[in-house]
């Protein structure tokens, strides 16, 4: 791939993209993912009903999208965190714990008016991967 070159990154185990977007575009040696909504890809739906759960959602499909590039968890650069209600950001920080460890990446975390399907959270990153 040349550096102008751009291309989909897409998960059959995340949810598809419910607009005119795509789960990730990946140009250079970075990856860059769509929030991803703690849609269960195989209920089509949302299912988990608390911050924490959707946390956890989220998290899994952004897993199954840099998967599919050969990326993990410790490769993510940047992380940006949208919530419905802030009061729900040590439910997120805690679950979030779980999922990364040292050396964190960068992240911001903030309240949104309103999130599409109703959800509590959103989470898109950035990754990269060292040249080759």
């Amino acid at each position: 791939m040349t550096e102008k070159e751009k291309r989909i990154v897409q998960s059959d185990k995340a949810p598809a993209a419910i607009g005119p977007y795509s789960q990730a575009v990946k140009f250079g040696n970075t990856v860059h993912l769509s929030g991803q909504l703690p849609i269960d890809a195989e209920a089509g739906k949302i299912t988990e009903t608390t911050a924490a759960g959707q946390t956890r959602q989220s998290l899994k499909n952004v897993e199954y999208i840099l998967a599919e590039e050969g990326l993990d968890l410790s490769d993510v650069l940047k992380v940006t965190v949208l919530l419905s209600d802030i009061n729900n950001f040590k439910e997120m920080n805690d679950v979030y714990s779980e999922f990364f460890k040292e050396p964190y990446p960068a992240r911001i975390a903030y309240e949104v008016a309103a999130l599409p399907a109703g959800a509590l959270v959103e989470i898109a990153v950035i990754a990269g991967e060292a040249e080759a």
